[in-house]
């Protein structure tokens, strides 16, 4: 196959995603590799209908990578993950809205261009954690105990607000320092604790710990509400339950086991079989399509999937074909059969993906739990070339 990344400056040492480019090449696939925040980029040339196979980004938020990104998406050309899953979760403003509205557990958010806005909430909704809508990694996140800290610069020397950006607001959910950072490969969960950044002084080894029920559940409905393939949650645990603080496209997956070969094996799935998000716009299109056909007389009467009335089903989740394989063993992993990729898990973590064989050793044992199924709802998708 043929692949093209765009990794930005910030990520040019970072081991994720260059392992997993050194693995694809390793694995014979052809793997391109543009930088746009320090090269030239012939965009007329590079970015044409059927040139690869897929485009992966690895950038910052708000940086250059993502316009390419949508640009390639324009001519056809699938990315991982799908472009407009990564525009809404990019954008924060957005993404607390069509999570919210959707029912997952995220905390009340208020938006303005200034800091000294924020001091219209009531003081009894403080502390307040305010960042940039377009912020990531952590990057200008701060807590504001009193409405007269909201001026406060966030570095010393350094100014409040974000550059003339967006900033958002939230109450601040009272957890113990500790932040759960969940992990989502294609279908197959982890979860790992660290220390947040808000309590830098609070000691906590980052390490893998087991995976509940609820916050898989939660995990699994973003990827779902979204269409994430490839994701991260920040959740905290607060005193009324889970919340859901910050979602990544493409994060770090630090402390995944093997995750290297599940993140190159994950890409090359969805290269193969498209991403979540692009089979949502594809199903969406031959419903419009059929639609169309419909009034003007060229075909009979369709059904809700877009068929002609008789014709078979077609899968509304997942991807035909799929044979479901058991992953376990791990504290912290959860294999998910039914999340809007029913029977989809992660392959083998060694060798070459996409083999059919029968595996050498016996199967492991039965996850502790499955997920339960996610119906993939329509999802507000951002539209290309806006949010920031």
């Amino acid at each position: 196959m043929r692949l093209c990344f765009l990794v930005e400056e910030q990520y040019r040492h970072d081991g994720m995603p260059l392992e997993v480019i050194h693995q694809l090449r390793a694995w014979d696939h052809q793997v391109d590799v543009l930088w746009p925040g320090r090269s030239l980029i012939r965009i007329s040339e590079a970015i044409q209908a059927g040139s690869h196979d897929a485009w992966v980004l690895k950038t910052v938020s708000g940086g250059p990578g993502l316009t390419l990104l949508e640009a390639a998406a324009s001519v056809g050309l699938t990315t991982v993950n799908d472009v407009r899953a990564i525009r809404g979760v990019r954008d924060k403003a957005l993404a607390a809205v069509i999570a919210r509205s959707k029912g997952l557990p995220v905390p009340v958010t208020y938006a303005a261009a200034r800091p000294e806005e924020f001091a219209e909430i009531a003081e009894a909704e403080f502390p307040l954690v305010v960042k940039p809508a377009d912020g990531s990694s952590g990057r200008a996140v701060r807590l504001v105990a009193t409405p007269d800290r909201l001026l406060d610069p966030v570095e010393p020397g350094g100014p409040a607000g974000a550059a003339g950006g967006l900033l958002i607001a939230q109450p601040y959910v009272p957890n113990s320092g500790t932040d759960l950072k969940v992990y989502s490969v294609a279908g197959e969960l982890y979860a790992t604790e660290r220390c947040s950044p808000l309590h830098p002084a609070h000691a906590v080894r980052e390490r893998q710990v087991p995976l509940t029920p609820e916050v898989a559940r939660i995990t699994a409905e973003i990827g779902a509400v979204f269409g994430l393939d490839l994701y991260g949650v920040d959740i905290l645990l607060g005193p009324d339950g889970p919340v859901v603080v910050d979602i990544n496209d493409f994060p770090s997956f630090r402390q995944v086991p093997d995750a290297v070969a599940r993140v190159s094996a994950a890409v090359l799935d969805l290269a193969r079989n498209g991403t979540s998000g692009r089979e949502e716009f594809v199903r969406e299109a031959s419903v419009r399509e059929a639609s169309v056909r419909t009034a003007v007389g060229e075909a009979g009467p369709v059904n809700g999937n877009g068929q002609e009335a008789g014709a078979g089903p077609v899968p509304m989740t997942g991807r035909p074909g799929a044979v479901p394989v058991p992953v376990t063993g791990k504290p912290g992993a959860a294999v998910l059969t039914a999340t809007g990729q029913p029977g989809a898990a992660a392959r083998p973590a060694t060798g070459q993906p996409g083999t059919t064989s029968a595996p050498a050793t016996p199967a492991p044992p039965a996850p502790p739990f499955a997920v339960p199924s996610v119906p993939r709802p329509a999802r507000p998708a951002a539209s290309i070339g806006g949010g920031r």
